[in-house]
């Protein structure tokens, strides 16, 4: 009988320790939780900042290109007073000079609207003969509608 007891003695203590593990599990899972929101909650605050840096990166870079753009206007413009001032001297020794430079004007400026033109009717028949629609979806689709008629 002694020797029972004695089993029955070491066996409880073998048991309470699974029911203090037991009792501890909700708490582990609640700190789990918490631990899951604080590096959700970590993540998106990264996120966040990457997200304002890449916007604040945009941004400068964009009104840096429209300040480029700017400039580059400004140059082709300028540039094209100076061609228009070297035609206007062709016609010096020919007319006075306020009708030179304006000769001069008149042949740059018809130049640019014969590029201009045919750069745009060149660009209007490329893009009246592109398809816009997805051929090959389209004829995947029509695959699809034979086999179906066929399968029916």
């Amino acid at each position: 009988m002694a020797e029972l007891e004695r089993r029955a003695t070491a066996a409880a203590p073998a048991r309470a320790p699974e029911t203090a593990e037991l009792d501890q599990i909700p708490s582990k899972i609640s700190r789990l939780g918490d631990d899951v929101m604080q590096l959700l909650d970590a993540k998106l605050g990264l996120l966040k900042i990457e997200l304002k840096e890449e916007a604040s990166f945009y941004t400068r870079t964009g009104a840096l290109i429209a300040v480029g753009g700017v400039l580059a206007a400004i140059g082709f413009t300028l540039a094209n007073v100076a061609v228009a001032f070297f035609v206007s001297r062709l016609f010096i020794g020919s007319f006075t000079e306020p009708v030179a430079y304006a000769l001069g004007f008149l042949v740059t400026g018809a130049l640019y609207v014969i590029i201009g033109a045919a750069i745009a009717v060149t660009m209007k028949s490329r893009l009246a003969s592109y398809s816009a629609a997805p051929q090959r979806s389209i004829e995947e689709l029509r695959k699809d509608k034979v086999w179906l008629k066929n399968e029916l």
